[in-house]
């Protein structure tokens, strides 16, 4: 169970797909998903409720505020208590195709006894930024090409992009680091039926490699709206007892 419960961090990020490249193709994101948007999950493991978590982006003045949150049940917290939030902060700049320039990423986890709490500043201007893990009190600076985002906005940008099944898209992003190069497969068309309603969906598979995130174990599947919005109604992931679920429940979309 404590490896169940210690995947609903990666789950809920869902993101996973979450990723993001040096170049932008494009394309307007008014045209995607709105601002401000919320979304709520249950999380179950093999049926069974197990947690919530949520989604959201919002504007903050000059600034879009990206959260990710994650929380076990009270009946799993008994024994194994999940606390996540990570949440990234985006500068507006309307000449960029996608939403913003990321200026800081912050990842806050409490699951069992394991801790992390690390943070990314970026400074765009000179190609470069700063990792700080406050637990070991570890500071280092590292060079990214431009435009760069966090782990958590690149799934806004992957929302913003012309998914085709059959044709894969490659993204970089920055995370514990290094930079990585993330293959996110395109694979179907599928019709769900859900507690919020029925869905025509695309379904993605990102194949992970780095750690935060995009977590080196486990296969996740990604379900999005076959729609300009591309709203991920539903996620999986296998775990080494059954699999753990997102389900869409509510929210502001």
């Amino acid at each position: 169970m404590r490896r169940i419960i210690r995947r609903y961090h990666y789950i809920t990020l869902v993101i996973v797909c979450i990723v993001h490249c040096a170049f932008f193709i494009a394309i307007s994101y008014a045209a995607s998903f709105t601002i401000p948007e919320k979304l709520v999950y249950d999380l179950t493991w093999t049926g069974i409720k197990a947690g919530t978590a949520s989604l959201e982006i919002l504007n903050d003045g000059d600034n879009l505020k990206v959260i990710s949150t994650a929380q076990s049940a009270k009946w799993v917290s008994v024994f194994y208590t999940v606390d996540d939030r990570v949440e990234s902060i985006l500068i507006k700049n309307p000449s960029l195709s996608f939403i913003g320039q990321p200026a800081n990423y912050r990842l806050k986890i409490r699951e069992g006894r394991h801790r992390r709490d690390k943070e990314v500043i970026f400074n765009q201007a000179i190609g470069k930024v700063t990792y700080i893990n406050h637990l070991d009190k570890e500071k280092k600076e590292f060079t990214v090409p431009a435009n760069i985002l966090d782990p958590l906005t690149s799934f806004y940008y992957l929302r913003t992009l012309d998914l085709k099944v059959g044709r894969p898209v490659f993204i970089d992003i920055f995370d514990n680091k290094q930079i990585w190069s993330v293959e996110v497969q395109v694979l179907k068309k599928e019709k769900l039926e859900l507690p919020t309603g029925t869905f025509d969906t695309i379904l993605v598979k990102p194949l992970m490699k780095s750690e935060g995130i995009f977590y080196r174990k486990g296969e996740i599947l990604i379900w999005l709206t076959d729609d300009k919005k591309y709203i991920p109604v539903k996620m999986q992931t296998k775990v080494v007892v059954g699999s753990i679920t997102a389900i869409l429940i509510g929210g502001n979309y």
